[in-house]
């Protein structure tokens, strides 16, 4: 692996996990922000290198390992030459192969080998020291997914290809549970079919890494719009929402058998923390929510969450939510909301980082 320079002054930071995530802006390139959730605060760590002026990296796996921060794949957009910050407003140039390794500690980025197949909208999980990573589109042209999957050995630098998945699949979510890798819901049929059912679309692929093979467990996931994010916490799976609504008001808990509402868990706020009832509505005014992403740590699931002020581009507000999954009772807690200039995009979902 090659080192990349950087410019940023190395974080030497005290014993604690922080959660990193990748945002841009309308003429900005990717870069990387942790929060701290001992103190509250936001710290920028570094920008994403070997990305060319007016371009963005989308849709690709941002994961955690080794006190490094991997990323991987994604499609390469040129920005709207008209300015307009949409996600949708972007022209996808490429699907990438490469990997990148940012070591938070050392504040340095290294080159990995790339994937065996380019991929964007694709599924990422972690096990056992390892990255898997399987399904998303391997190109422009193909409207369906792909059913191939690969695995990443820190140790050695390499990727290798695992057995193919029975369906094609994309925008499916990753995540180890019970030991074995679920690659779960998305826009999927079958590799010998032409059309998405909603059987296929509910359903997820799960790896046993010891069998090296692959089981379809239909109706795991139980809609067939693809989930926004699942994680795993003491034993269970947790949801807050899918792609088209990504705060459903509460948040689901998977038991290995069926997802239930988890008591408690219900947040009205997280749609729009502070509106003109709140003591503080001269200093806040009514917000709309930009993006939302969460992580877990411990026990905890944070949502970070950025917003709009009513009527205006210019100013946003950053805020985090704090979900305690092991708590009876007052399980929420919201942090101070922090107020930024400038209309951020969320470009991949954030992770949590051991610094210690």
């Amino acid at each position: 692996m090659g080192a990349i320079s950087s410019t940023v002054p190395p974080l030497t930071p005290p014993e604690k996990y922080v959660l990193c995530v990748s945002f841009c802006r309308r003429s900005t390139s990717n870069w990387i922000e942790c929060f701290d959730p001992s103190n509250n605060s936001w710290t920028y760590l570094t920008r994403i290198p070997n990305l060319l002026d007016n371009h963005v990296l989308k849709n690709f796996a941002l994961v955690s390992l080794n006190k490094s921060i991997y990323v991987i794949g994604g499609s390469l957009c040129q920005k709207d030459e008209l300015g307009r910050n949409s996600n949708d407003s972007d022209q996808v140039i490429e699907v990438r192969l490469e990997v990148l390794r940012y070591d938070i500690v050392l504040n340095e980025w290294f080159e990995c080998s790339p994937l065996k197949i380019p991929r964007y909208d694709f599924a990422c999980t972690v096990s056992e020291g390892k990255i898997y990573v399987a399904g998303g589109k391997s190109d422009l042209e193909n409207a369906k997914g792909t059913s191939t999957a690969e695995v990443y050995n820190p140790v050695t630098d390499e990727w290798s290809l695992l057995p193919e998945m029975s369906t094609l699949r994309y925008k499916c979510v990753g995540v180890t549970f019970g030991g074995k890798i679920y690659i779960v819901g998305g826009f999927a049929v079958g590799v010998d079919s032409d059309k998405s059912y909603g059987m296929e679309r509910s359903s997820a692929e799960v790896y046993d890494t010891e069998a090296g093979k692959w089981d379809l467990v239909a109706g795991m996931w139980q809609l067939d719009v693809p989930p926004n994010q699942i994680v795993a916490v003491g034993g269970r799976l947790f949801s807050s929402g899918d792609c088209l609504k990504a705060w459903k008001g509460h948040i689901e808990a998977y038991d290995g058998m069926l997802w239930d509402v988890v008591d408690g868990s219900h947040l009205g706020n997280l749609n729009s923390p502070i509106s003109t009832s709140d003591a503080n509505s001269d200093n806040w005014p009514p917000l709309e929510r930009l993006y939302l992403t969460m992580a877990p740590i411990g026990s905890h699931l944070y949502f970070l969450a950025g917003y709009r002020m009513a009527g205006e581009s210019s100013r946003t507000v950053s805020m985090v939510h704090m979900f305690d999954t092991s708590a009876t009772k007052d399980s929420w807690r919201s942090f101070e909301p922090m107020e930024e200039e400038g209309e951020k995009q969320l470009c991949t979902h954030c992770c949590a980082v051991e610094i210690s």
